[in-house]
């Protein structure tokens, strides 16, 4: 067996493990970080939004010697906006300009065939309105928001509303980073990054219900035993799906970092860019809010129950009656204390002898 298979195995029985549970207040400090960065470049940057989104022109020139960085230059001093240019795979180019009207349009194309020494009937231009943007946009949100009540309401159904509230809050975490990423980066928003956007959606879904499908067999009838906390069955529950979780996450990433740095890097394919980076971020961000932020969730909201109040309340008692008996050493509930405990657990004649010395 391989080493993160045995470590996967180990994992799963509670050999080792780390306290997701009980460090959550870091992971949710540097979500919040990570979360008002997020806010902070959308409101100082915004987005960069497409051409789709912003209305303008798009020129198709036929195959030239000009450069793109030259002929961006061309085409911003001709219209006066900002021009993204990207050479096709034929030589020609392909120079995006935002903000024109069909008026304007004839002029710059014009004035592009000049710069580049083309006939001007050679050089295909096609316009496109605000309002098509603002249509792809509107149904873009509609989609997203009947994503959102159908995840909660069959999270609710299968699992309970504190599940379905937890994953709908690292759905809205996942989706917020992935945006500040973008305005961050300053890549261009267009109809591919909505695309990636809703589809990274499913992807973080999958993980959560995942790990909440653990949480809900390893909890069930949890109040009729005094051996482990609610806490402390999430904390096993998320370790016992990690690796897969892992798994899962880098098998998803491989591709799709080979669609963004070399498809869009290398090969400087603006589409697969717009929609290779939000599937990356997206991917990356909901792995983590799975395992950092959804469970510790649900476990918060679970610990304020007054059955499971309680329930903590009969297991404290009897470890400190435990305790008192000097049996937490060699009794049952050494391996309880020790579930959140990354590495392997000493044996019981070892513990008898550092307690002795």
């Amino acid at each position: 067996m391989s080493k993160l298979g045995d470590l996967g195995a180990r994992l799963h029985r509670g050999e080792v493990g780390y306290d997701f549970i009980g460090n959550r207040k870091i992971w949710y400090g540097l979500s919040i970080l990570i979360t008002i960065t997020a806010i902070v470049a959308l409101a100082v940057r915004g987005l960069n939004m497409g051409i789709e989104f912003q209305g303008g022109a798009v020129f198709t020139t036929p195959k030239s010697d000009v450069s793109v960085s030259q002929a961006q230059e061309y085409a911003e001093e001709a219209s006066g906006h900002d021009a993204i240019v990207q050479q096709l795979g034929n030589g020609s180019l392909r120079i995006q300009v935002g903000g024109l009207d069909t008026a304007q349009s004839d002029q710059v194309r014009s004035e592009l065939a000049k710069d580049l020494k083309v006939p001007e009937d050679k050089i295909a231009a096609e316009l496109v309105g605000p309002s098509w943007g603002e249509q792809i946009a509107n149904k873009a949100w509609t989609g997203l928001g009947i994503f959102m009540i159908l995840v909660v309401i069959y999270l609710a159904i299968a699992f309970e509303w504190r599940m379905a509230v937890a994953a709908l809050i690292a759905l809205i975490h996942d989706l917020t980073i992935t945006v500040g990423i973008y305005s961050l980066v300053g890549f261009e928003v267009t109809v591919g990054t909505v695309i990636g956007l809703l589809t990274i959606l499913g992807y973080s879904l999958y993980d959560t219900v995942v790990v909440f499908d653990s949480l809900k067999e390893q909890t069930k009838d949890i109040t009729k035993q005094t051996r482990f906390t609610y806490s402390e069955l999430a904390n096993r529950s998320i370790n016992g799906t990690l690796v897969r979780s892992i798994n899962t996450t880098v098998v998803a990433l491989l591709p799709v970092a080979g669609l963004l740095f070399i498809g869009g890097g290398v090969l400087g394919a603006g589409m697969l860019n717009d929609i290779s980076l939000s599937l990356f971020v997206g991917l990356a961000a909901g792995a983590y809010s799975s395992i950092f932020i959804a469970t510790p969730l649900v476990a918060d909201l679970k610990e304020r129950e007054p059955a499971i109040k309680a329930l903590r309340k009969r297991i404290a008692v009897k470890r400190a009656g435990a305790a008192a008996k000097d049996e937490t050493a060699d009794g049952p509930y050494a391996d309880e204390a020790e579930a959140a405990v990354v590495g392997p657990r000493a044996s019981r004649r070892g513990r008898a002898q550092e307690r002795r010395g």
